[in-house]
């Protein structure tokens, strides 16, 4: 569904506002090495608009049937390519009579024809075309046939823990998956936050004296380890509270269905129905099974002062 925001979202290549510098690719996570990509779009002159074309669903879903999870949802990356100036978001669908088209195809009847582009920037790993067998050289060649200039951006690297690795989403969600939130903040550029709205839920934290908010995330929002970190919680009003979070399906009570619950430290009020976006900082500890609520509680209060502690600093 094509969306009225600040940017301009469409799945339809007729509604697409011309003429484009495109940026191509996937762009999850919108991190850092996506950002050097998406730098020569944004600073052209004003008559091409600023636009991103990616696919819907990911070529790699398309082929294998199961769901992927996002570092940024639709809405989240919304917001996050609004912040950098990009203008539009053309959402390809993904289909076998689109995989099927050679790159020349995909070049003359999709980027020229039909998005009008006057300007293109890719990493300097993109691939495209029936097989993925158009690399970012191949694309250069073809259109600088048709007047077209394509900007390839290298690969980029952060330091980070002592080494110098490749800024990649699949290594990021490798890092996320293990739990290690800083090393993802340093290739994202930003803590990796989930966010959405407050609802009901057991209301078991409250019965032991820890009330936490129940987190409605996204259903395709890739959620990082189970386990207890500390966060930040940024509030509509854009206050800042420290906080810690649960992620997991609460074994202690016999959870089934994972959760995502957020207790604020030394702040109490009514969040219900309210807009949380919650910064990930440090990997507390892993989820486990506790004899008791009372030993629950116990626990809750150590990962609360050790919390603090880190988020003081």
């Amino acid at each position: 569904m094509d969306k009225e925001l600040n940017v301009w979202v469409t799945s339809s290549t007729s509604n697409v506002k011309t003429p484009t510098a495109i940026a191509l690719g996937n762009f999850d996570g919108i991190h850092l090495g996506h950002r050097q990509v998406l730098k020569p779009i944004i600073e052209l002159r004003e008559e091409y608009i600023p636009t991103i074309v990616t696919f819907t669903p990911h070529p790699q879903e398309f082929f294998s049937g199961q769901t992927r999870q996002l570092l940024t949802p639709l809405t989240e990356k919304v917001k996050r390519l609004e912040s950098l100036n990009i203008k539009q978001l053309v959402l390809l669908p993904f289909d076998r009579s689109l995989a099927a088209l050679s790159p020349r195809e995909f070049v003359e009847n999709i980027l020229l024809r039909q998005l009008n582009v006057k300007y293109i920037s890719v990493g300097q790993d993109f691939r495209f075309g029936q097989g993925r067998t158009g690399n970012a050289q191949m694309l250069q060649e073809l259109a600088r046939s048709f007047g077209v200039f394509v900007h390839i951006t290298k690969l980029q690297t952060a330091e980070t823990q002592g080494s110098c690795l490749r800024i990649s989403s699949s290594r990021i969600r490798q890092c996320l998956a293990s739990g290690n939130v800083k090393q993802a903040k340093e290739m994202l550029g930003y803590p990796y936050s989930l966010e959405g709205i407050v609802v009901k839920g057991q209301q078991v934290g409250r019965t032991i004296g820890v009330p936490t908010a129940n987190l409605q995330v996204p259903s395709d929002k890739l959620l990082p380890r189970r386990g207890v970190y500390c966060v930040r919680v940024i509030l509509p009003t854009q206050e800042v509270i420290n906080g810690v979070i649960n992620i997991g399906s609460r074994p202690t009570v016999n959870g089934q269905v994972p959760t995502v619950e957020v207790h604020l430290l030394d702040w109490s009020g009514n969040l219900y129905g309210t807009f949380l976006r919650v910064h990930l900082e440090k990997f507390l500890r892993a989820e486990q099974k506790f004899p008791s609520l009372d030993a629950l509680k116990q626990q809750i209060m150590k990962d609360c002062i050790i919390a603090r502690q880190i988020l003081e600093c």
